[in-house]
């Protein structure tokens, strides 16, 4: 497995892990009223695990499904899609953790870090995804 998936893998399932977390958290605060502040990291779990756990997880395993060049590097250059992991692993934690710790710019910067991982990723991988047999 090219180290670039393993990278995304388990950062996505180091999120999985923390979102998983924080809903647990949060369906223990259903049966505990006094824990009710829980309920304020809802949006971090949500961030979480869709943008940490699903969207790198689903990078990841694109990197290395992808059809690779016949002549090496075989994935091209890489640089881009590591530019991608790091981008969505900062959006991540700053739209995670920004809002609880009162960064009140970290909604926004960490929306279009992230918006800009995914265009980083698309422009690596645009020139992998090709008909069968080109």
């Amino acid at each position: 497995m090219p180290k670039l998936t393993v990278w995304y893998l388990r950062a996505a399932f180091v999120h999985l892990a923390l979102g998983a977390t924080f809903g647990a958290l949060m369906l223990t605060a259903r049966a505990l009223p006094a824990w009710g502040w829980a309920w304020t990291w809802f949006p971090s779990h949500i961030e979480l695990m869709a943008y940490g756990w699903m969207m790198q997880f689903a990078l990841g395993v694109a990197f290395w499904a992808l059809p690779r060049y016949l002549k090496p590097p075989k994935r091209g250059d890489q640089r881009p899609a590591w530019a991608a992991w790091a981008l969505i692993n900062l959006g991540v934690l700053l739209l995670a953790y920004g809002p609880l710790l009162g960064l009140d710019w970290a909604r926004a910067a960490g929306g279009a870090v992230e918006a800009l991982a995914v265009l980083m990723f698309a422009f690596y991988a645009w020139p992998r995804v090709k008909p069968l047999g080109v």
